[in-house]
């Protein structure tokens, strides 16, 4: 059954995938004369940016994530299937699901993400947990405000472990995450306790590298590691960890003892390739044309975090929202055309919009190439622009309230311990 004015004769695109490239390919399709089947794992769009707040009690999950059928709903020739694809017939176009439906297509879209990467060494993961999704994020946030009530306890053995907080990786990521972490410490819980003075909490931030934010300017990252000194927070380079338990880590050759151990060090992408029958592109990604068609497959294409677009200078564009959101602009532009008779579109070219990193009340950076930003310009630059950038109004407003709310009071509303204390993830 199909809904009222959609044809069933019509082109039939299939996007897997509804993060920034995916969502803004099938809002780029709507009202075409062409069927748009959005599939995903999971029944909301999420926006990965602001993922971190939710990890560090500033931001409750629904604050940054929305139903895909709220979003794409108002659509009639968009249908959204809850599911994962598990195989993908190129030859016959056809894509089979794990619910054993399978899709037809005449356009395949595949725009899957990234997942976390610990560079070999998944047996990591269970005691150091990364930041790439809710249920991630929840433990995270579990681990942390858990790591504080067990030190509260009367007689606790470890307590400097259970006051020390790790952030591996020296990236955005790593960056905002050891700032938000100390700002937690240092203002939302100091009164909550009676037996430990949060405040003094050590978060230690861990890179590999000679340096923090590698991908910014000398300048900003030595401005972002002299902010990140204000809060407390302990910056040790050239420090590559060598090994996680639950006891800590070690790093350089030095074991620091740490009940709290947060990854922000690296991501990979989904295994899109495999799932295409290809050989992986550089960095384990899916190479791409120009127009972002997948290299030796017709009617395929590939774009944000799993597709390994080259810029002007045939470098490699960054795994970053906007990358991918222009992308699917683009692409969805171009699907519409190509399917309706139209004109051929020129290829894909990136424009930057800015670079940034947030870490802490008024310390943000922010890179646009020729042009830089630093301090309070950058803070308030990157929270306009990560409100504009949440896919609806009344988050919009939700979020601007509740960080209205927190900048005013210190104060995090979503203090919430969701993973039983002690538990490891995993």
């Amino acid at each position: 059954m199909t809904r009222a004015g959609v044809d069933p004769n019509w082109p039939h695109v299939v996007i897997v995938g509804a993060g920034f490239g995916g969502l803004a390919v099938a809002q780029r399709l709507a009202r075409a004369p062409v069927r748009v089947t959005v599939v995903d794992r999971n029944n909301y769009h999420l926006f990965v940016p602001l993922l971190y707040q939710v990890a560090t009690a500033a931001l409750s999950p629904a604050d940054v994530a929305e139903p895909i059928r709220h979003v794409l709903g108002r659509y009639p020739n968009i249908r959204v299937v809850l599911g994962e694809v598990t195989q993908v017939d190129t030859d016959a176009r056809h894509v089979a699901l794990a619910t054993g439906e399978t899709l037809q297509y005449d356009r395949l879209v595949v725009a899957t993400g990234s997942t976390s990467s610990y560079f070999g060494h998944d047996e990591w993961r269970r005691h150091a947990p990364a930041c790439k999704s809710i249920e991630e994020a929840r433990v995270i946030r579990s681990r942390v405000l858990g790591a504080f009530e067990e030190a509260e306890r009367d007689g606790a053995a470890d307590r400097e472990a259970l006051m020390t907080f790790v952030i591996v990786g020296g990236g955005p990521t790593g960056v905002e995450l050891a700032g938000s972490v100390a700002e937690l410490a240092r203002y939302a819980l100091t009164s909550d306790f009676r037996r430990i003075r949060p405040e003094t909490a050590k978060i230690i931030l861990i890179e590999g590298g000679p340096r923090i934010l590698a991908a910014f300017p000398d300048s900003l990252a030595t401005y972002a590691e002299r902010a990140l000194a204000r809060l407390g927070v302990q910056v040790m380079t050239n420090m590559p960890v060598e090994a996680i338990k639950a006891e800590g880590l070690t790093a350089g050759g030095q074991f620091i003892p740490a009940r709290t151990v947060l990854w922000g060090a690296g991501v990979a992408p989904t295994g899109a390739a495999k799932l295409l029958g290809i050989a992986p592109g550089p960095g384990g990604r899916v190479a791409v044309r120009p127009d972002l068609s997948v290299e030796g497959l017709e009617n395929v294409y590939s774009l944000g975090d799993v597709a390994a677009c080259l810029d002007e200078d045939g470098k490699p564009l960054p795994g970053l929202a906007q990358v991918a959101q222009q992308q699917g602009e683009y692409l969805g532009k171009a699907l519409r055309r190509q399917l309706t008779g139209g004109a051929a579109p020129k290829p894909f070219r990136f424009h930057n919009r800015g670079n940034a990193a947030i870490i802490g009340r008024h310390a943000a950076i922010f890179d646009f190439g020729r042009f830089r930003m630093k301090g309070y310009p950058a803070w308030m630059l990157w929270a306009i622009v990560h409100v504009v950038l949440l896919v609806n109004f009344a988050q919009r407003i939700r979020v601007s309230l509740q960080w209205l709310w927190r900048y005013l009071t210190y104060r995090r509303g979503a203090r919430i311990i969701t993973t039983p204390i002690g538990r490891p993830p995993g």
